[in-house]
């Protein structure tokens, strides 16, 4: 098989027309709320500059329409509170300097009760945070034109000791729940949907996704390993008891980005979970239904045809990955056409012209580790209770578009394995 060269941009084999939820986003009736005076904003503003260490910064109820970022600058053991994410809302509709809403830089950190709405970039960022923590918090846009929308909702980057806990984030330009390059994370019990990526795990050691809902996003829940990063490869992810369903929504990230090396531009509407260039990732026990084009897609990097560097040690290849135990739907719909890769998957999968995949497997393989992609030397397992009715498909890709080959056979990925990973230190926070 050629797996230098690649046809195709895109992530994965799959994409389908994704229109939902368009239009202005309709959150709370704000302007029924409180308002806070200028004064109490201004406090507000003063309480993430002074407060000490040890402290705790409270937010009463109301409506806080602010024109200046919040920043806690390397404080610790802070906890900021808000009355709730329906009644304390920090609005920086108004912020026109600066990319966060709010950002965080200190270790021990409680982010609770409170929703941010229109950050002008990300809506909270915790960056270099030895144990972080975000409780009942919603970020959010109410733009009506999604593209001007922020990077990430939630965003924790470059930490340890994550946790995100019943958090809702939806309608960011690239992905709601967003940790990178981090260690030891849980995302539960949140909500993530109308973003182009629901949750996502990028360049991460020991993290576990488990009892969450990705709605209605482009793609629910990704694993990327992306280069170009301090933090090059990572490994140990474990996606579980999630609701991953309908993720259908248009791709708006590629309308301000462009095709410009950010794989999230290429994420195709109508992806379940996609796991690219990862390693070490178990899927299992979900619900992933209605998504048009595919459920579970696992790709390594060289199917976006981005270049890349590997001299820090980062590898483009998706390895020791295994999926089971998960349910499956096929929607009533036909899969997209609007992304090149779709065109593939629709028209090239082995079972048939435009129909949706349960699973595909793009089948690139690393020469060192074998050539023969029936004796599954990159460790790839897919172990569904009623296999044989799934829709799965591996490929063999070239150069010229008629010499792709699909295959149905998924004998050879029958297999299991152990993927480790270790969070119990932060079960109880």
């Amino acid at each position: 098989m050629k797996n230098n060269k690649l046809l195709f941009l895109g992530l994965l084999s799959l994409t389908f027309f994704a229109c939902n939820d368009g239009g202005k986003v309709d959150p709370k009736d704000t302007e029924s709320m409180y308002q806070a005076s200028p004064e109490e904003v201004e406090k507000l503003i003063e309480d993430f500059i002074m407060v000490e260490e040890g402290g705790t910064i409270t937010i009463p109820a109301g409506f806080y329409d602010i024109n200046s970022q919040l920043i806690l600058d390397g404080i610790n053991n802070v906890k900021i509170i808000g009355a709730g994410m329906d009644e304390t809302i920090l609005s920086f509709k108004r912020l026109t300097t600066g990319g966060e809403g709010m950002k965080i830089v200190g270790d021990n950190v409680l982010l609770q009760d409170f929703s941010v709405y229109d950050a002008p970039g990300d809506g909270v960022k915790a960056q270099h945070c030895d144990g972080i923590t975000f409780r009942r918090v919603n970020a959010t846009w109410t733009n009506g034109d999604k593209s001007k929308n922020g990077t990430y909702a939630i965003y924790p980057v470059q930490c340890k000791n994550v946790v995100v806990d019943e958090c809702i984030a939806s309608h960011s330009r690239d992905a709601g729940i967003y940790i990178g390059q981090s260690e030891n994370i849980i995302v539960k019990n949140s909500e993530a949907f109308g973003n182009v990526a629901g949750i996502e795990i990028e360049n991460c050691d020991n993290a576990e996704v488990f009892n969450n809902n990705a709605h209605d996003n482009a793609g629910g829940v990704l694993v990327f390993n992306l280069p170009g990063l301090m933090k090059a490869d990572a490994r140990g992810t474990k996606i579980y008891d999630n609701e991953i369903v309908n993720n259908n929504h248009e791709n708006f990230a590629s309308t301000l980005a462009g095709n410009n090396g950010n794989a999230v531009t290429q994420i195709p509407p109508g992806s379940g979970v996609i796991i690219l260039a990862a390693k070490g990732v178990e899927v299992y026990n979900n619900r992933i239904k209605g998504n048009k084009t595919v459920a579970v897609t696992v790709a390594s990097y060289q199917i976006t045809q981005f270049p890349f560097d590997t001299s820090n040690g980062w590898s483009p290849y998706s390895i020791d990955i295994y999926v089971h135990d998960n349910e499956y739907e096929r929607p009533a719909a036909l899969p997209d056409m609007s992304k090149e890769l779709g065109q593939l998957v629709s028209m090239k999968n082995a079972h048939g012209p435009m129909k949706t995949q349960d699973i595909v497997y793009d089948g690139i393989l690393n020469p060192d580790r074998g050539t023969d992609i029936t004796t599954n030397p990159m460790n790839i397992c897919f172990k569904e209770p009623q296999m044989e009715d799934l829709h799965f498909n591996y490929f063999e890709l070239t150069e010229k578009i008629s010499d792709i080959k699909a295959f149905k056979d998924y004998s050879p990925f029958v297999c299991e394995q152990t993927i480790e990973t270790n969070v119990s230190h932060l079960m109880q926070r």
